[in-house]
């Protein structure tokens, strides 16, 4: 699991004063950057290595709390399985120790046509250093 933090900008709130829905996704967003920034991966080096994207071919949140201007959250961002040619990652949102939000994405490997691809070996070794993978 690796930990981010990021303060709420009032451009991510919505006119009740509290996180747009669909910020939580970005929020994932950066977290999985962060993760692979603290494996020692590059998500812009392994697109030009590799001619691979890892497009988000499904997602989902449950809200538990809202999250409003200002707040520090915290973003846990977990891979929790490595298939040949996906990944899924698992998040949880905090402010403090209170839990606001948890959700997924799930990741297919793909060339440049679309097409399905296989992990490369030491990206998918890279990824599931220190992590409890099923």
């Amino acid at each position: 699991m690796v930990r981010c933090e990021l303060r709420v900008i009032y451009g991510d709130t919505d006119q009740m004063g509290v996180v747009y829905y669909a910020n939580y996704l970005r929020w994932f967003e950066a977290g999985r950057t962060e993760f692979l920034r603290a494996k020692g991966l590059s998500y812009g080096e392994f697109e030009a290595r590799e001619n691979l994207t890892l497009p988000v071919s499904e997602a989902g949140v449950t809200y538990l709390r809202p999250s409003r201007y200002d707040d520090l959250v915290g973003i846990e961002t977990s891979l929790v399985q490595a298939r040949r040619a996906s990944a899924r990652f698992e998040y949880a949102i905090r402010r403090g120790e209170d839990l606001l939000a948890t959700g997924f994405t799930v990741h297919a490997c793909v060339d440049r046509a679309g097409r399905i691809r296989r992990l490369p070996e030491d990206f998918l070794a890279g990824i599931k250093a220190g992590e409890n993978v099923g």
